[in-house]
Protein backbone atom coordinates (compact mmCIF):
# COMPACT_ATOMS: atom_id res chain seq x y z
CA UNK A 1 0.00 0.00 0.00
CA UNK A 2 1.32 3.63 -0.85
CA UNK A 3 0.66 5.89 2.27
CA UNK A 4 0.31 9.69 1.92
CA UNK A 5 -0.53 12.37 4.20
CA UNK A 6 -2.93 14.86 3.38
CA UNK A 7 -2.58 18.09 5.53
CA UNK A 8 -5.08 20.57 3.53
CA UNK A 9 -8.76 20.62 3.41
CA UNK A 10 -9.29 21.49 -0.26
CA UNK A 11 -6.94 17.66 -0.34
CA UNK A 12 -9.69 16.29 2.25
CA UNK A 13 -12.72 17.17 0.83
CA UNK A 14 -11.41 16.59 -2.82
CA UNK A 15 -11.39 12.88 -1.71
CA UNK A 16 -15.19 13.16 -0.76
CA UNK A 17 -16.59 10.48 -3.52
CA UNK A 18 -13.94 7.92 -3.22
CA UNK A 19 -13.95 8.37 0.85
CA UNK A 20 -17.69 7.99 1.17
CA UNK A 21 -17.48 5.36 -0.90
CA UNK A 22 -14.64 3.50 0.91
CA UNK A 23 -16.85 3.85 4.36
CA UNK A 24 -20.05 2.59 2.99
CA UNK A 25 -18.08 -0.75 2.93
CA UNK A 26 -15.95 0.08 6.10
CA UNK A 27 -15.60 -1.57 10.12
CA UNK A 28 -17.44 1.72 11.44
CA UNK A 29 -19.98 3.01 8.74
CA UNK A 30 -21.26 5.89 11.07
CA UNK A 31 -22.25 9.80 9.66
CA UNK A 32 -19.34 11.47 11.93
CA UNK A 33 -17.07 9.95 9.63
CA UNK A 34 -18.52 11.04 5.93
CA UNK A 35 -15.98 13.20 4.39
CA UNK A 36 -18.40 16.18 4.60
CA UNK A 37 -18.81 15.92 8.06
CA UNK A 38 -15.34 16.21 8.95
CA UNK A 39 -14.53 18.49 6.34
CA UNK A 40 -16.97 20.72 8.05
CA UNK A 41 -15.73 19.58 11.83
CA UNK A 42 -12.17 20.74 10.60
CA UNK A 43 -13.44 24.32 9.78
CA UNK A 44 -14.40 25.62 13.29
CA UNK A 45 -12.30 22.60 14.93
CA UNK A 46 -15.05 21.40 16.27
CA UNK A 47 -16.86 24.35 17.21
CA UNK A 48 -13.17 25.81 18.82
CA UNK A 49 -12.67 22.83 20.68
CA UNK A 50 -9.43 22.55 19.55
CA UNK A 51 -7.67 25.99 19.91
CA UNK A 52 -4.54 24.90 17.30
CA UNK A 53 -4.40 21.59 15.18
CA UNK A 54 -2.92 20.57 12.33
CA UNK A 55 -4.47 17.86 9.47
CA UNK A 56 -2.19 14.79 9.66
CA UNK A 57 -5.25 12.86 7.92
CA UNK A 58 -3.48 9.48 5.93
CA UNK A 59 -4.51 7.89 2.86
CA UNK A 60 -3.35 4.19 1.65
CA UNK A 61 -3.86 3.21 -2.12
CA UNK A 62 -3.18 0.16 -3.58
CA UNK A 63 -3.15 0.09 -7.22
CA UNK A 64 -4.44 3.71 -7.34
CA UNK A 65 -7.55 2.53 -5.40
CA UNK A 66 -8.49 4.51 -2.18
CA UNK A 67 -8.54 1.33 0.25
CA UNK A 68 -7.71 3.06 3.81
CA UNK A 69 -7.69 6.10 5.50
CA UNK A 70 -6.50 7.21 9.16
CA UNK A 71 -8.57 10.71 9.28
CA UNK A 72 -6.23 12.20 11.81
CA UNK A 73 -5.05 15.64 13.28
CA UNK A 74 -1.91 16.47 15.75
CA UNK A 75 -2.61 18.21 18.99
CA UNK A 76 -1.22 18.99 21.78
CA UNK A 77 -3.05 16.38 24.26
CA UNK A 78 -2.81 15.81 27.19
CA UNK A 79 -0.19 18.04 29.29
CA UNK A 80 1.56 19.51 25.99
CA UNK A 81 2.78 16.31 24.07
CA UNK A 82 2.02 16.07 20.64
CA UNK A 83 -0.49 13.58 19.94
CA UNK A 84 -2.27 12.17 16.82
CA UNK A 85 -6.48 12.11 17.70
CA UNK A 86 -9.14 11.29 14.85
CA UNK A 87 -10.67 13.76 13.84
CA UNK A 88 -13.94 14.42 15.52
CA UNK A 89 -12.70 13.92 18.84
CA UNK A 90 -13.33 14.42 21.70
CA UNK A 91 -17.37 16.10 22.48
CA UNK A 92 -18.47 16.77 19.64
CA UNK A 93 -18.63 13.60 17.44
CA UNK A 94 -19.85 10.36 18.95
CA UNK A 95 -18.33 7.58 16.76
CA UNK A 96 -14.71 7.46 15.42
CA UNK A 97 -12.76 4.70 13.85
CA UNK A 98 -10.36 4.30 11.21
CA UNK A 99 -12.18 4.16 7.78
CA UNK A 100 -11.09 0.68 6.12
CA UNK A 101 -13.01 -2.70 4.83
CA UNK A 102 -12.18 -5.68 7.12
CA UNK A 103 -10.71 -7.75 4.54
CA UNK A 104 -7.89 -4.85 3.87
CA UNK A 105 -7.10 -4.43 8.08
CA UNK A 106 -4.95 -6.77 8.66
CA UNK A 107 -2.72 -4.97 5.65
CA UNK A 108 -3.88 -1.58 6.29
CA UNK A 109 -3.39 -1.02 10.01
CA UNK A 110 0.43 -2.42 10.03
CA UNK A 111 1.39 -0.16 7.47
CA UNK A 112 0.12 2.68 8.99
CA UNK A 113 1.71 2.06 12.46
CA UNK A 114 5.27 1.63 10.23
CA UNK A 115 4.56 5.01 8.13
CA UNK A 116 3.45 7.16 11.27
CA UNK A 117 6.58 5.81 13.12
CA UNK A 118 9.06 5.97 10.25
CA UNK A 119 7.61 9.58 8.75
CA UNK A 120 9.21 12.93 10.26
CA UNK A 121 6.92 15.16 8.58
CA UNK A 122 4.66 14.66 11.47
CA UNK A 123 6.20 15.08 15.08
CA UNK A 124 4.09 12.71 17.58
CA UNK A 125 4.29 11.02 21.05
CA UNK A 126 1.40 9.23 21.36
CA UNK A 127 -1.68 7.89 19.66
CA UNK A 128 -4.99 9.06 21.42
CA UNK A 129 -7.91 8.03 19.97
CA UNK A 130 -11.17 8.46 21.51
CA UNK A 131 -15.27 7.44 20.80
CA UNK A 132 -13.99 4.27 19.17
CA UNK A 133 -17.04 1.64 19.39
CA UNK A 134 -16.42 -1.17 21.36
CA UNK A 135 -16.71 -4.14 18.91
CA UNK A 136 -14.77 -1.94 16.50
CA UNK A 137 -12.21 -4.95 15.05
CA UNK A 138 -9.84 -1.98 14.95
CA UNK A 139 -9.23 -2.27 18.53
CA UNK A 140 -7.76 -5.78 18.60
CA UNK A 141 -5.40 -5.18 15.69
CA UNK A 142 -3.96 -2.27 16.91
CA UNK A 143 -3.76 -4.20 20.54
CA UNK A 144 -1.98 -6.90 18.65
CA UNK A 145 0.49 -4.37 16.36
CA UNK A 146 1.56 -1.97 18.86
CA UNK A 147 2.73 -4.78 21.20
CA UNK A 148 4.71 -6.48 18.02
CA UNK A 149 7.03 -3.15 18.27
CA UNK A 150 7.09 -2.91 22.19
CA UNK A 151 5.08 0.21 22.26
CA UNK A 152 2.42 0.86 25.43
CA UNK A 153 -0.66 0.37 24.81
CA UNK A 154 -4.14 1.12 26.79
CA UNK A 155 -7.53 0.44 26.45
CA UNK A 156 -10.61 2.00 28.60
CA UNK A 157 -14.57 2.71 28.29
CA UNK A 158 -14.83 6.51 27.38
CA UNK A 159 -18.42 6.79 27.57
CA UNK A 160 -21.49 5.30 28.03
CA UNK A 161 -23.58 4.97 24.38
CA UNK A 162 -27.12 3.97 24.64
CA UNK A 163 -29.40 2.57 21.94
CA UNK A 164 -32.44 0.92 21.10
CA UNK A 165 -33.28 -1.91 19.04
CA UNK A 166 -36.70 -1.59 16.88
CA UNK A 167 -38.79 -3.74 15.49
CA UNK A 168 -40.72 -2.27 12.53
CA UNK A 169 -43.67 -2.21 14.44
CA UNK A 170 -44.84 0.59 17.05
CA UNK A 171 -47.25 -1.85 19.23
CA UNK A 172 -44.64 -4.31 19.28
CA UNK A 173 -41.56 -2.00 20.39
CA UNK A 174 -44.29 -0.72 23.13
CA UNK A 175 -44.66 -4.23 24.38
CA UNK A 176 -41.11 -5.35 24.40
CA UNK A 177 -40.40 -2.40 27.64
CA UNK A 178 -41.03 -1.91 31.13
CA UNK A 179 -44.93 -1.71 31.60
CA UNK A 180 -45.13 1.39 33.56
CA UNK A 181 -43.00 3.21 30.98
CA UNK A 182 -45.13 1.87 27.95
CA UNK A 183 -48.50 3.65 29.79
CA UNK A 184 -46.82 6.81 30.57
CA UNK A 185 -45.36 7.23 26.87
CA UNK A 186 -49.08 6.55 25.81
CA UNK A 187 -50.91 8.15 28.14
CA UNK A 188 -48.61 11.45 27.18
CA UNK A 189 -49.37 10.90 23.75
CA UNK A 190 -52.86 10.58 24.33
CA UNK A 191 -52.76 14.15 26.68
CA UNK A 192 -50.85 15.98 23.81
CA UNK A 193 -53.89 14.89 20.86
CA UNK A 194 -56.49 16.22 23.33
CA UNK A 195 -54.55 18.93 24.80
CA UNK A 196 -56.82 22.53 24.63
CA UNK A 197 -54.19 23.90 22.09
CA UNK A 198 -53.41 22.86 18.92
CA UNK A 199 -50.51 20.27 18.74
CA UNK A 200 -48.22 18.80 15.37
CA UNK A 201 -45.20 17.45 15.18
CA UNK A 202 -43.40 17.29 12.10
CA UNK A 203 -40.04 16.37 10.39
CA UNK A 204 -38.49 19.12 8.58
CA UNK A 205 -39.07 18.88 4.55
CA UNK A 206 -38.14 21.91 3.04
CA UNK A 207 -35.06 23.09 2.63
CA UNK A 208 -36.20 26.64 2.80
CA UNK A 209 -37.10 26.43 6.13
CA UNK A 210 -33.36 24.36 6.97
CA UNK A 211 -31.40 27.74 8.58
CA UNK A 212 -34.59 29.20 10.29
CA UNK A 213 -35.45 25.96 11.74
CA UNK A 214 -32.25 25.43 12.81
CA UNK A 215 -32.07 28.99 14.43
CA UNK A 216 -34.65 27.74 16.22
CA UNK A 217 -33.63 24.58 17.41
CA UNK A 218 -30.28 26.43 18.71
CA UNK A 219 -32.67 28.95 20.75
CA UNK A 220 -34.51 25.85 21.74
CA UNK A 221 -30.88 23.98 22.86
CA UNK A 222 -29.46 27.85 24.74
CA UNK A 223 -33.20 27.63 26.74
CA UNK A 224 -30.88 25.02 29.04
CA UNK A 225 -28.04 27.08 30.49
CA UNK A 226 -26.10 24.00 30.47
CA UNK A 227 -26.26 23.72 26.74
CA UNK A 228 -26.32 27.69 26.62
CA UNK A 229 -23.01 27.89 27.56
CA UNK A 230 -21.70 24.59 25.03
CA UNK A 231 -23.42 27.36 22.55
CA UNK A 232 -20.89 30.22 21.81
CA UNK A 233 -20.74 31.43 18.69
CA UNK A 234 -18.15 29.25 16.70
CA UNK A 235 -20.43 26.14 18.38
CA UNK A 236 -23.33 27.41 17.04
CA UNK A 237 -21.37 28.08 13.52
CA UNK A 238 -20.36 24.39 13.87
CA UNK A 239 -24.18 23.32 14.34
CA UNK A 240 -25.35 24.87 11.41
CA UNK A 241 -22.31 23.89 9.12
CA UNK A 242 -23.00 20.25 10.43
CA UNK A 243 -26.60 20.44 9.53
CA UNK A 244 -26.28 22.12 6.04
CA UNK A 245 -23.61 19.06 5.47
CA UNK A 246 -25.97 16.50 6.72
CA UNK A 247 -29.28 17.76 4.11
CA UNK A 248 -27.38 18.06 1.70
CA UNK A 249 -25.98 14.32 1.41
CA UNK A 250 -29.63 13.25 2.95
CA UNK A 251 -29.07 12.17 6.50
CA UNK A 252 -30.38 15.16 8.20
CA UNK A 253 -33.70 14.44 10.66
CA UNK A 254 -34.39 17.52 12.20
CA UNK A 255 -37.92 17.36 14.44
CA UNK A 256 -40.00 19.68 15.78
CA UNK A 257 -43.22 19.72 18.30
CA UNK A 258 -45.08 22.63 18.34
CA UNK A 259 -47.87 24.19 20.57
CA UNK A 260 -50.04 26.30 19.02
CA UNK A 261 -47.90 27.30 16.67
CA UNK A 262 -44.12 27.82 18.93
CA UNK A 263 -41.73 25.32 18.91
CA UNK A 264 -42.43 23.42 22.47
CA UNK A 265 -39.50 20.50 21.63
CA UNK A 266 -36.80 20.17 18.99
CA UNK A 267 -34.63 17.10 18.12
CA UNK A 268 -31.60 17.21 16.03
CA UNK A 269 -30.93 13.27 14.56
CA UNK A 270 -29.33 11.73 12.10
CA UNK A 271 -31.25 9.38 9.88
CA UNK A 272 -28.16 7.61 8.70
CA UNK A 273 -27.96 3.49 7.38
CA UNK A 274 -31.49 2.17 8.21
CA UNK A 275 -30.63 4.37 12.06
CA UNK A 276 -31.74 7.17 13.32
CA UNK A 277 -28.93 8.53 15.62
CA UNK A 278 -29.72 11.69 18.36
CA UNK A 279 -27.27 14.22 18.14
CA UNK A 280 -28.93 17.23 20.34
CA UNK A 281 -32.17 18.20 21.59
CA UNK A 282 -33.89 21.37 22.66
CA UNK A 283 -36.76 21.75 25.29
CA UNK A 284 -39.13 25.49 25.91
CA UNK A 285 -39.92 24.62 29.68
CA UNK A 286 -43.22 26.76 29.26
CA UNK A 287 -44.51 23.86 28.34
CA UNK A 288 -43.39 21.13 30.48
CA UNK A 289 -46.61 19.94 31.73
CA UNK A 290 -47.15 19.13 28.05
CA UNK A 291 -44.42 16.68 28.54
CA UNK A 292 -42.95 17.82 24.91
CA UNK A 293 -39.49 15.98 24.53
CA UNK A 294 -41.28 12.93 25.37
CA UNK A 295 -44.31 13.33 23.17
CA UNK A 296 -42.01 14.11 20.56
CA UNK A 297 -39.62 11.10 21.27
CA UNK A 298 -42.59 8.97 21.34
CA UNK A 299 -43.53 10.01 17.56
CA UNK A 300 -40.57 9.55 16.53
CA UNK A 301 -40.35 6.34 17.84
CA UNK A 302 -43.30 5.59 16.19
CA UNK A 303 -42.15 6.91 12.54
CA UNK A 304 -38.53 5.30 12.90
CA UNK A 305 -40.57 1.85 13.77
CA UNK A 306 -43.23 2.30 10.73
CA UNK A 307 -40.60 3.69 8.01
CA UNK A 308 -38.18 0.38 9.08
CA UNK A 309 -35.44 1.64 10.68
CA UNK A 310 -33.63 -0.51 12.84
CA UNK A 311 -31.90 0.93 15.38
CA UNK A 312 -32.57 4.24 17.96
CA UNK A 313 -29.76 5.32 18.96
CA UNK A 314 -29.56 7.97 21.69
CA UNK A 315 -25.41 7.85 21.32
CA UNK A 316 -22.95 8.97 24.58
CA UNK A 317 -24.40 9.42 27.78
CA UNK A 318 -26.70 7.52 30.09
CA UNK A 319 -29.52 9.64 31.01
CA UNK A 320 -32.38 7.78 32.95
CA UNK A 321 -35.21 8.75 30.13
CA UNK A 322 -32.52 6.38 27.82
CA UNK A 323 -33.58 3.38 29.15
CA UNK A 324 -37.54 3.72 30.13
CA UNK A 325 -37.71 4.02 26.07
CA UNK A 326 -35.61 0.42 25.94
CA UNK A 327 -32.48 1.59 25.98
CA UNK A 328 -29.58 -0.80 25.80
CA UNK A 329 -25.99 0.57 26.90
CA UNK A 330 -22.69 -0.15 25.40
CA UNK A 331 -19.27 1.78 25.35
CA UNK A 332 -17.12 3.81 23.01
CA UNK A 333 -13.57 3.22 24.11
CA UNK A 334 -10.64 5.73 24.53
CA UNK A 335 -7.26 4.12 22.87
CA UNK A 336 -3.90 5.23 23.97
CA UNK A 337 -0.30 3.93 22.29
CA UNK A 338 2.91 5.53 23.38
CA UNK A 339 5.84 4.89 21.53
Amino acid sequence: MEYRFIKELTELEALADEWNALLAESISNVPFLRNEYLSAWWQTRGGGEWETAELATVTARQEGALVGVAPLFLATYPDEEPALLLLGSLEISDYLDLIVREKDLAEFLPGLLDFLAANEEIAWTSLEWFNVPEASASLAMLQSETEKRGWNFKLEPFRPVVSVPLTGDFDTYLAGIDKKQRHEIRRKMRRAAEYGLPVRWYILEDENRLERDMEEFLNLMARDEEKAFFLNPIMREQMMLTARAAWKAGWLQLAFLEVDGKKAAGYLNFDYQNRILVYNSGLDQQFLELSPGWVLLGHLLQWANEHKRTVFDFMRGDEDYKFKFGGNQRFVMHVQVKR
